[in-house]
């Protein structure tokens, strides 16, 4: 058991959008913090929500109650440092006792300037959202506790909105670095940084490619200059509305016949390289307890999500690319709210999911699909073009 992590009764107020405020304590690290409000549903994992590159620009409230009782590690860090703008908790843990603890949340929270709230209704907080929609807000801690009502609404209401909002050049790396194959190597998979998770590229590297990962600033000649043998998409913060840049990337490799693989943000991209419009959803979907279909096998997979925009496709028909990429169909569907949550080309050698099949914290329902990329790289190097029937038959492999 660790030390007891400092508790205060320093006032701090949540703000939002339309006007509501929520009085708490000062949680985290002092001052202002401004972001969009959205609240993630994981009973566990606090630490990969966190650190996934994903939740910058957003102020992630908690849905459960009780969080930080299990501390903070480097070994479950899904970046090099905490993402989320701001932090909203009910009631943090008084002790940290995990055996694999080396800090308190609420020190780490400070140490990376994370201004957060503690001691609020999060349920109430979380049916207003749900009503409402996602919207933005900010956490006034400290001296910017005693600015006026007004004061706070009016710099909230003056800050960023996620809709056209491109992040990108903020989370991804900005030079070029390879992990390397592990086991027997089959090959060299691009994967474009577009805010992309430890474990997405551990998982890559076990499946035997030698990863590469590229800068989201890369353009389409320099990604066929290196030569890679597939082509992966990472998830990522933003509107996909506001990167153009990236379809038109995309496109140019799928034309040239490069295998794609694409997750959360990479799924986005891929509905609009194919001609797909995409569409911002009212609070989204964040945690690691989302049912979703796969249409091929009829199996409910329980999978970990952190979307607010989702690509607008039939999911009860195939379609044909508007852009000239062939046949797709929507693979995956949620079953909550029927929104997509994969797309599969039966023409070229191109899938995605909407969700994160790496889900370090949990459930592992989806991993399976890291085995279905390498199957898809290997059959189309082997004979020039993709099988109709080797996602179905992939995606009935077991579960890691």
């Amino acid at each position: 058991m660790t030390e007891t992590p400092t508790t205060t009764n320093e006032a701090a107020v949540l703000v939002l959008e339309d006007g509501r405020r929520y009085d708490g304590r000062a949680y985290g690290a002092r001052g202002r913090t401004l972001g969009e409000a959205v609240f993630a549903t994981g009973m566990t994992g606090y630490q990969e929500t966190l650190t996934d590159p994903s939740y910058a620009g957003q102020i992630v409230m908690m849905t459960a109650p009780h969080i930080g009782n299990t501390g903070m590690n480097d070994e479950d860090m899904e970046s090099a440092r905490i993402w989320v703008a701001g932090f909203i908790v009910r009631d943090p843990s008084r002790v940290v006792s995990n055996f694999r603890s080396q800090r308190s949340l609420d020190d780490d929270l400070a140490a990376a300037d994370v201004v957060g709230i503690s001691g609020i209704d999060t349920r109430a907080l979380t049916r207003h959202l749900r009503s409402a929609g996602a919207m933005r807000a900010g956490i006034f801690s400290g001296d910017d506790a005693l600015l006026t009502p007004g004061e706070q609404l009016d710099l909230v209401q003056g800050g960023a909105a996620m809709s056209g909002a491109n992040l990108s050049g903020a989370v991804s790396t900005t030079e070029t670095y390879s992990l390397p194959a592990v086991g027997e190597r089959i090959g060299t998979v691009a994967v474009l940084d577009l805010g992309v998770k430890t474990s997405t590229l551990k998982y890559l590297a076990e499946r035997g490619f030698d990863v590469q990962v590229v800068p989201q600033s890369i353009t389409a000649e320099e990604v066929l200059a290196l030569e890679p043998d597939a082509l992966f998409f990472s998830n990522g913060p933003g509107d996909p509305a506001a990167s153009d840049r990236h379809v038109e990337l995309l496109r140019t490799t799928l034309r040239e016949g490069l295998p794609y693989f694409g997750i959360c943000f990479g799924n986005q991209l891929l509905g609009r390289a194919l001609g797909f419009g995409t569409y911002k959803l009212p609070f989204g979907h964040r945690g690691i307890n989302q049912p979703v279909l796969d249409k091929a096998t009829g199996r409910v997979e329980i999978t970990a999500h952190n979307h607010g925009f989702a690509v607008d496709a039939p999911i009860d028909r195939v379609s044909e690319s508007s852009e000239g990429f062939g046949r797709v169909e929507v693979s995956h569907y949620d079953l909550n709210d029927n929104v997509v949550e994969g797309l599969n080309c039966l023409d070229i050698p191109a899938f995605s999911v909407q969700y994160h099949p790496e889900s370090a914290a949990g459930p592992h329902d989806a991993n399976y699909l890291f085995d279905r990329f390498r199957d898809m790289v290997v059959s189309t190097r082997s004979t020039g073009s993709p099988t109709e029937t080797s996602t179905s038959t992939a995606t009935e492999g077991s579960n890691e």
